[in-house]
């Protein structure tokens, strides 16, 4: 029989994922500090006898993942090492059925929208009050705000919305309530998720109010930066892009996920768009915005995608020169409506034509970050990894975007503030500076 551990109740927090799970995890956190918990996120000694797994459960890698993390925790739990095991999230949401079936150790598993449910098995009490409260795990200078849940959107390949639910927006006011308070202790860099950051305020506010939104945020002290993740091409609120260019605050970079270009199989993904419509897009965010980082993010290999149809999407790639572009092989996700298409493109051809797209735009980030030396950029600086400082500038996003690289044998820099950084020089993904001596 296994033996319960003699450890003090301590709540260790695993994430799997995403952005938005982080902040779900930060929500949860937060909860739980105010009920008096003793809590803590991805324990380095791994010593909470009370683990709650928050999976990913988007695509197969992080759907594997997810799985494997559980059974990890569920081992422990047999030896005596954990107590309990709770798991939430979108794998949770989606396949709790047959989790509940073919790892039935787990004490409980919880979907997205189950905080209260999971909290009163953690023996804590939902507070409503609690607005913007929560445990940040990112540094100390930036932090996500999540300004919407769910989508509305019906593309073919994406099971987002049988995890997540339908499109809802939080209220400027909370938000900005919740962004004031992260100011207020330190965080100077917001970065705004959601599933469909351009369809904010539709469900309240009857019209697309981020540029509201952004305007709201910016008058906040203490937030400098403010970065834009995951917008969606189709019905794009064009005001927005003022509030780009005019609003100081507001980081000239967008992450809009565009997957394609051939008109086929835009139109199979049901993404509401086309060719056309979409370069006129880009050329219009260009024009507005000169200097704007693009990031966007592509599949290769769908159901239909010929050789003639790859070979439209990778001269689009090399005319459109994206400052950041990452690129994911397709996956056959359950009860999706490309799951109906046969998956027709061999995985092998598919991991080609990944490696084909991401060579051409090495070469892209190479020659762009070939014009920044010289260059003068204000720069977050993130952390000091070994011998150099590592910072961003307003063009980068953490984790994802170039790094800006400062010797720190020979200059200092603080982490958390600001530095005016001179490119010295530059490699395809990472950009080599000095401090700018005063």
């Amino acid at each position: 029989m296994r033996t319960k551990s003699k450890k003090e109740n301590k709540i260790n927090v695993v994430t799997l994922g995403c952005s938005k799970n982080v902040y779900d995890s930060e929500v949860l956190m937060g909860q739980l500090v105010a009920n008096n918990k003793n809590v803590v996120h991805e324990d380095e000694n791994d010593d909470g006898n009370i683990v709650v797994i928050n999976t990913c459960g988007f695509i197969g890698d992080a759907k594997e993942e997810s799985i494997n993390t559980i059974l990890h925790y569920v081992n422990k739990k047999e030896l005596g090492e954990v107590d309990r095991v709770y798991v939430t999230g979108c794998l949770s949401e989606r396949y709790k059925p047959d989790l509940q079936k073919e790892i039935p150790n787990v004490d409980e598993y919880f979907g997205t929208h189950d905080l209260p449910n999971l909290l009163k098995v953690l023996d804590a009490d939902y507070k409503h009050e609690l607005i913007g409260e929560r445990l940040t795990t990112t540094p100390i200078h930036y932090a996500y705000l999540k300004i919407a849940e769910g989508c509305d959107r019906p593309c073919s390949f994406c099971a987002i919305p049988l995890m997540r639910g339908k499109h809802v927006s939080t209220p400027i006011e909370n938000l900005v309530i919740e962004a004031t308070k992260l100011a207020k202790k330190g965080i100077k860099e917001l970065i705004l998720i959601a599933q469909d950051l351009t369809y904010y305020g539709l469900d309240i506010y009857k019209k697309r109010a981020l540029a509201d939104l952004l305007t709201a945020l910016a008058k906040i002290d203490g937030i400098e930066w403010i970065r834009l993740h995951y917008a969606f091409p189709t019905g794009f609120p064009l005001d927005v892009l003022e509030v780009v260019k005019n609003e100081p605050k507001v980081c000239n970079y967008l992450d809009i996920p565009l997957q394609h270009i051939n008109d086929d199989i835009l139109k199979s993904m049901r993404r509401g768009t086309s060719h056309e419509k979409t370069t006129n897009l880009i050329e219009e965010f260009r024009k507005s915005v000169p200097n704007m980082a693009i990031r966007t993010t592509l599949i290769v290999g769908y159901p239909g995608e010929t050789e003639a149809i790859f070979q439209e999407l990778k001269k689009w790639v090399a005319d459109m020169r994206f400052e950041r572009l990452g690129v994911f092989a397709y996956s056959h996700e359950e009860n999706t409506h490309a799951a109906s298409l046969k998956d027709n493109v061999p995985e092998k051809v598919k991991q080609k034509r990944v490696s084909d797209i991401m060579e051409l735009q090495s070469q892209i980030s190479f020659e762009l970050n070939q014009e920044k030396v010289g260059q003068v950029f204000k720069c977050i600086i993130d952390r000091k990894d070994g011998n150099y400082f590592i910072g961003r500038t307003e063009f980068d996003s953490p984790d994802v975007d170039n790094e800006v690289l400062i010797d720190a044998t020979e200059n200092y820099v603080q982490a958390g503030k600001f530095a005016l950084i001179k490119i010295t020089s530059a490699t395809e993904f990472d950009l080599y500076g000095e401090p700018v001596k005063s």
